[in-house]
């Protein structure tokens, strides 16, 4: 910004009591020993000074999204050297194929909206590779989401009894979003809806199988620097956001290029 504002204002070598030409560093090292030179020029050149504010704005906003984007496709790059190994517990439960070629892993926020647009993808996918995908949902409650672990339990517990029931319980959460505001009424209105056994349920959302459970998920999270959600595992390689299923499939794509995976 100040070597074009310079550029711009020629009366500062005037003001410097200069005659002829001037390297930069002559004029930075002027306005170090007197900046109310600099102040006078702004003054008397508001609308020069406000045009060579926003020419280096968006040059540094252009130059900013170019590393930006050379830095994201360098670490999507290493990501497929050291995929990230989440845990698949042997009773974990999963939707789509048990052992399936393809592992998508979710850490997830039942009251965040950004994860409706991340099961919405799911759903793609599951369906796109019927019969080559396996999927896996785990917990990473937002602490300014105040039902969110409360729910991460109820699901915990209902899929203790049935996990198909529990599945339901998701998609019926994320469905009604905006009522899980309510808290443990609504939790278990769906869940009497669904079947459950209430009287198992009340005890076992608040046994310590099923708190440690959803901490744990909390914690793996944690160590692969999810701090927002969703946050999605596929075949070890992070996807950070609710990306489009064309993200998931360039993803897929490179898989198969690298040879790490056949469909």
């Amino acid at each position: 910004m100040l070597k074009r504002l310079l550029k711009v204002s020629t009366l500062l070598v005037v003001l410097l009591g200069l005659a002829s030409c001037v390297s930069e560093k002559q004029i930075t090292d002027a306005i170090k020993k007197n900046p109310k030179i600099l102040f006078e020029v702004i003054e008397e050149n508001p609308a020069d000074f406000m045009e060579a504010v926003q020419k280096a704005a968006k040059s540094a906003q252009s130059e900013m999204a170019k590393r930006r984007e050379s830095d994201e496709a360098k670490k999507f790059e290493e990501a497929f050297e050291k995929p990230l190994e989440p845990e698949i517990r042997k009773d974990e439960s999963v939707r789509g194929t048990k052992g399936a070629v393809l592992t998508l892993v979710e850490y997830s926020d039942f009251q965040c909206p950004f994860c409706v647009r991340g099961f919405d993808t799911v759903k793609q996918l599951l369906k796109r590779y019927d019969g080559k995908i396996q999927f896996v949902y785990k917990h990473l409650p937002l602490s300014f989401h105040k039902e969110a672990l409360p729910a991460a339990h109820y699901y915990e517990a209902i899929r203790l009894q049935d996990e198909k029931k529990a599945f339901k319980f998701h998609d019926e959460l994320f469905a009604k979003q905006r009522q899980i505001a309510k808290g443990e009424p609504f939790f278990k209105k769906v869940a009497k809806d669904l079947g459950v056994n209430m009287t198992k349920l009340a005890k076992d959302v608040k046994s310590e199988f099923v708190i440690s459970r959803v901490d744990d998920d909390m914690k793996e999270a944690a160590k692969f620097g999810f701090q927002g959600t969703p946050g999605f595992l596929l075949n070890g390689i992070p996807v950070r956001g609710a990306y489009p299923v064309d993200h998931f499939e360039k993803i897929i794509a490179k898989l198969k290029e690298k040879g790490k995976i056949k469909l």
